[in-house]
């Protein structure tokens, strides 16, 4: 949000330096993220001054140039060859002296003495348009006799100057979305650093009354839930023309593009004061009836710009007699908008239902100045205010007569929060105690109003554009904005105690992880918990029943909580690949989030609601950087499941103790699960291509999907042993089974485990052939075993024993043949 330092200092007399107010306002919340100098005429007519043409002859060499001689008020005169057909000698000029920019072209240019057709030229006698003070070119600009020769251009056309405040607001301040919003948070500052007289000058709107009342406008509220309050007025003989000069420069100082002055007189209101108004062409008004009123499901309405949009049953519309003229609080018509035809105007000044126009907004795609004010909570006591104040400035500034009584239409009052503010709690969520005195004078800087005080609490009413204000922790945190944070005192004293640290050590074996992974070439990710409901689309695997929907999201991009980290990933993986970075080893800790949809709308929230703590691996592209030794290879399952392998050796898990299943097959295009204690600790495989053509992705991207909770539970259930280093060799047998296709190794690798518990130690499948030799259903695998006595070398008969109890068993239960 933009803020002009001019258009401030008319509700604020100050004369405090940009660069301190700018230090006063991010102390008190109001964080100025930038200051910048904006110019009402480009270069602000430096190095320009006014000089007297002393002597004017034709140069003798040009049919149109002169040879003129110029005081500009130093020692010497100016030598200064000219082309502008109207200079003469006597004349009062304006001088772009040696090292003069200028800014009327395209490009800047600096002027230097130079030599024009053989003649010396220290200078440049200006047009209107070289000054950037209009458009003109036919000639110079020449002055009035009383110009001061030597006085500088700037000052003698008053050339000032205004920075603007760039500020970050957060979005619970839409009070300070306007100049009196932001002098009375300035004033409040000010009053309790230092003793100052100042007063927020509010404009007053005393001389409102009608000049006759030619035209009428009967208003209905249909929905007073959605309209609470709505105010109107109408103006009539107005003239529509260009702004006046100093509306359209402090218009421009914030980055808001004149129009005409009855539009840029609701835009003024709007940053003046925050209320947003809107101004329609009365003669348009079919009825001279406005209704606010609910639409039909599916209707069609054409808006400013010229989009036919589809309207919902639950969007409130400003309507006239016949058909709708703008959607209410966010964006007008095309068929009643002010143009230069109109005479007469009809000023709309309301308050809507917050969650209705942040609905209709986000359902319309459409975010205007308006809605941002209305959505997050306007004034409901401003509107009258606004309109008279709209109303006298079309009376001055576009020669219109108000033509009506106000109406104001405000059925249900809307009462200002009553809270109770204890001095105790102030100085317990502050560590400081602040005088009474000062917790009131601040109170009363921000409009709070006080009903009753005495040693121990305030009673008070809190003013109903501070939306954000409903509690007394709220309170204390205005109070402490304004008595600066930074004037609170850190202590010197340290304070410590012991703390019991719950084993397994979360923090400590996350970090471990994110080590593990990092050695390994990944990097760390994070991403937003929110996502589009529209990538869901489809997706059976993630249930619209179940998903967390935000009931006013700040985009349709972030309307869903996420349910999965794999769309943040592929996200990232797709933004990298269209800069050319297709190689990528990344993770994520994070939380996903569920409703359960078995819950009632009562239930408590941590019933309806789970939110669940994740790990995220993703892996694309190649496994190496290109290199002169060896080509690198594509990623495939087997490296993504090295990896989930070693990060639940990490947790202390071995995967040879996990019961395994196939992945959702929607999900991944191969993958499996893998399970403990009926709980799945992670889900690994190729991303389904279905999936990542949602992200626009290609190449083949794997994925794996961690459960902490599930993880820590299997640790927590499985004790730590320590055992000394084996003192006796390992014994390794090869094996080479045919068998049928459809035999996986995990089957032989439980066989032989449950076969031989004691010495063997690794199973570990070291080849695969498949050919037309062994049948198109058969399959030969080579496996190794690895056989230890931790008591004893291990005795050749030993050995062979426990083959063949392995042998008998591959042939039994998997109709193996050994080769």
């Amino acid at each position: 949000m933009r803020i002009s330092y001019n258009w401030l200092k008319q509700y604020l007399k100050i004369d405090l330096a940009p660069e301190r107010i700018a230090k006063i306002l991010t102390d008190t919340g109001l964080e100025v993220e930038g200051l910048e100098v904006v110019e009402s005429v480009p270069g602000g007519l430096k190095g320009f001054v006014i000089g007297h043409v002393k002597s004017c002859e034709k140069h003798p060499d040009s049919d149109h140039l002169h040879i003129t001689t110029v005081d500009v008020g130093g020692e010497t005169l100016l030598n200064i060859v000219c082309g502008a057909p109207n200079v003469a000698s006597g004349q009062k000029v304006v001088v772009a002296t040696i090292g003069t920019t200028l800014y009327s072209g395209e490009e800047p240019f600096e002027i230097k003495k130079s030599k024009i057709r053989g003649v010396v030229s220290e200078g440049m006698i200006c047009a209107e348009d070289e000054l950037s003070l209009g458009s003109s070119h036919a000639g110079i600009m020449v002055l009035d006799e009383t110009a001061v020769v030597g006085m500088p251009a700037a000052d003698y056309f008053k050339i000032e100057n205004d920075y603007t405040f760039e500020i970050g607001l957060t979005p619970n301040r839409t009070d300070a979305l306007s100049h009196i919003g932001v002098a009375r948070d300035l004033l409040a500052a000010l009053k309790c650093q230092e003793s100052t007289s100042l007063r927020l000058q509010i404009p007053s709107v005393e001389d409102f009354k009608p000049d006759n009342r030619d035209l009428h406008v009967e208003i209905e509220v249909q929905d007073d839930k959605a309209c609470p309050r709505y105010t109107g007025v109408v103006i009539k003989n107005v003239k529509v023309q260009e702004s006046p000069e100093w509306l359209k420069t402090a218009l421009s100082a914030i980055g808001i593009r004149s129009i005409n002055n009855v539009v840029d007189i609701s835009n003024w209101v709007l940053w003046e004061v925050g209320q947003p108004l809107h101004t329609f062409d009365y003669d348009r008004i079919r009825g001279h009836k406005v209704i606010i009123r609910k639409v039909r499901q599916g209707e069609k309405f054409v808006t400013l710009d010229d989009v036919e949009r589809t309207l919902d049953k639950n969007d409130l519309m400003i309507c006239d007699a016949q058909d709708p003229m703008c959607i209410a609080g966010v964006f007008g018509g095309k068929g009643s908008g002010i143009t230069e035809e109109t005479r007469n105007v009809f000023i709309e000044s309301a308050y809507f239902n917050p969650q209705n126009i942040r609905k209709t907004a986000r359902r319309q795609g459409l975010q205007t100045d308006a809605s941002f004010r209305y959505e997050r909570g306007a004034d409901p006591d401003i509107t009258v205010w606004a309109a008279k104040r709209a109303a006298l400035l079309m009376r001055e500034f576009a020669g219109g007569e108000i033509a009506s009584d106000l109406i104001d239409l405000y059925p249900h009052k809307i009462n200002r929060p009553n809270v109770s503010l204890k001095i105790a709690n102030v100085e317990k969520l502050a560590g400081k105690r602040i005088e009474p005195s000062a917790i009131k004078a601040i109170l009363e800087s921000l409009d709070f109003e006080i009903l009753s005080e005495n040693q121990e609490e305030f009673n008070l009413l809190v003013p109903n554009y501070r939306v954000d204000v409903t509690r007394e922790a709220d309170v204390i945190e205005e109070i402490l904005r304004i008595y600066g944070y930074n004037n609170i005192e850190i202590s010197e004293s340290l304070h410590a105690s012991l703390s019991y640290q719950p084993k397994p050590n979360v923090e400590k074996l996350t970090n471990n992880v994110s080590d593990l992974l990092a050695a390994n070439g990944f990097y760390e990710i994070m991403n937003n918990s929110f996502m589009p409901l529209s990538w869901f689309e489809g997706l059976t695997v993630f249930p619209e029943n179940k998903l967390v929907k935000v009931l006013n999201p700040l985009s349709s991009d972030l309307d869903t909580m996420r349910p999965t980290l794999l769309y943040g990933g592929l996200t990232t993986i797709a933004y990298n690949i269209n800069r050319k970075i297709s190689n990528l080893r990344l993770f994520e800790f994070g939380n996903i989030y569920q409703l359960n949809p078995e819950t009632e709308k009562d239930d408590p929230v941590t019933k309806r609601y789970t939110e669940t703590w994740r790990l995220g691996i993703w892996l694309t592209g190649k496994n190496e950087q290109e290199n002169w030794r060896e080509e690198p290879k594509e990623f495939n399952f087997f490296d993504l499941k090295i990896f989930v392998h070693k990060v639940l050796q990490r947790f202390g898990l071995n995967a040879r103790n996990c019961k395994i299943t196939a992945a959702r097959s929607e999900l991944f295009f191969e993958g499996l699960t893998y399970s403990m204690n009926n709980r799945a600790l992670v889900e690994f495989g190729q991303v389904h291509s279905s999936i990542q053509k949602r992200s626009d992705i290609k190449q083949p991207v794997f994925f794996a999907d961690f459960d902490r909770k599930a993880l820590i539970k299997a640790m927590n259930k499985k004790d730590i042993t320590f055992q000394s280093v084996a003192k006796f060799p390992e014994v390794h047998r090869d094996l080479a089974l045919l068998l049928d296709i459809h035999t996986s190794f995990s089957q032989i690798e439980e066989i032989a485990f449950a076969t031989e518990k004691k010495f063997l130690k690794e199973v570990n499948l070291f080849d695969i052939y498949m050919g037309e030799k062994l049948g198109f259903d058969k399959k030969s695998y080579a496996v190794s075993f690895t056989l230890l006595n931790e008591e004893k070398t291990l005795e050749d008969r030993q050995i062979d024993r426990i083959m063949n109890k392995l042998m008998e068993a591959f042939k039994n239960q998997l109709n193996a043949q050994i080769r």
